[in-house]
């Protein structure tokens, strides 16, 4: 078995949690971009808690992405044309947006500077998506990643792996000041971080989660704790200045409660399979467009305003917003996945008559 594939075909359990991963990370933007989960200095309430605990739940979403990516891209062949793949789909989205909003009024002419249209036509070197420029360069490095991998026993592996998390994420988490090296999660080296761990996994395992009862216990646990520093850490920042910093610390992604509930989420999925085959083929007919979903919701031009065109100022501040959150999301990567066909279709169009031109050239 090599790459996502078994038999031919994708391993449903994974393409299953990049379904819901997504879901998760819809939810998340939706919390925080939508202004339901604010901080507690703004609004100290049961809703505003209830919210956090929510995203306390989503905020794993983002690194179980880069361990799947990892922990097949370290046994399968790298290809120069999926990085040119993902250069067109991302380039893809980031224009259709504002062609789509100029030609419907939701945006003028005049609405965007020359840096906007600079991120829209250079999106990955300018970071239009954090993710995609983070993911992109992590694809390059891959393979010099993936050979380092395979060529290492268990006990450097570790030992790399531990320095990488030191590194990158215990010191955040213990030392109560602003670090000038953390980027919270959001940056290559982070990636590169869970790339390495994920390669650990794929080639050693981490044999205690590979219980799944294990697997959910610790999910569950690093979640409420991640809910839990955060209240006790508003509350004592009262009357201790220090806590104030570790009062969101926990909901970033290079947090070591964050890469243990991503984890053990991720062995959540691992271990199971699906009901059906049925089941199977329809997650393998969706889940390819999730990347296509992120592109379009958290372009720059819409992702504080999807929110509001669902009109979410109706139930900020009530429980009513948890009905509206389900549906929100729902219709968010309806929409998406959708979209993501007929850019798929269209690519598909576009790369046929190409080959057939470039075989016609070289049969004169």
């Amino acid at each position: 078995m090599r790459g996502k594939r078994m038999n031919g075909k994708r391993q449903a359990n994974f393409e299953l949690l990049r379904i819901v991963a997504m879901f998760m990370i819809i939810a998340l933007h939706y919390l925080v971009k939508g202004g339901i989960a604010v901080p507690f200095q703004e609004s100290d309430n049961s809703v505003n808690y209830f919210a956090w605990l929510l995203e306390a739940f989503c905020i794993v979403a983002v690194n179980c992405y880069v361990l799947i990516s990892g922990y097949f891209m370290t046994e399968s062949e790298w290809k120069p044309r999926r990085v040119v793949s993902l250069l067109f789909q991302v380039l893809f989205y980031a224009l259709l947006v504002p062609c789509v909003l100029l030609c419907t009024g939701k945006i003028s002419l005049h609405d965007m500077g020359i840096y906007d249209w600079i991120g829209c036509v250079l999106p990955i070197e300018t970071e239009h998506y954090w993710f995609a420029t983070s993911y992109m360069l992590l694809y390059l490095f891959a393979p010099f990643l993936s050979a380092g991998i395979r060529q290492m026993e268990k006990r450097q592996l570790q030992v790399v792996t531990a320095l990488l998390l030191c590194f990158f994420s215990l010191g955040k988490t213990v030392i109560p000041v602003q670090l000038v090296t953390d980027q919270y999660g959001y940056s290559f080296g982070w990636f590169l971080c869970l790339f390495v761990m994920a390669g650990y996994i794929r080639k050693y395992g981490i044999p205690w989660l590979e219980k799944k009862s294990h697997a959910v216990i610790g999910y569950i646990v690093s979640c409420l704790l991640i809910w839990v520093l955060t209240l006790l850490s508003h509350m004592l920042s009262a009357k201790i200045d220090a806590f104030s910093y570790y009062e969101n610390m926990p909901y970033t992604y290079n947090h070591l409660l964050c890469l243990s509930g991503a984890v053990c989420f991720f062995y959540m999925f691992k271990s199971s399979r699906m009901i059906s085959p049925w089941s199977e083929d329809i997650i393998r007919t969706i889940a390819p467009y999730t990347f296509g979903v992120y592109l379009l919701h958290e372009h720059i031009l819409v992702r504080y305003e999807w929110m509001k065109w669902l009109k979410i100022e109706r139930v900020t501040g009530s429980f009513r917003f948890v009905p509206h959150l389900i549906g929100a999301v729902l219709m968010v990567y309806a929409v998406g996945t959708m979209i993501d066909m007929v850019r798929k279709w269209l690519f598909d169009k576009v790369s046929s008559l190409f080959n057939r031109l470039c075989g016609r050239k070289k049969e004169i």
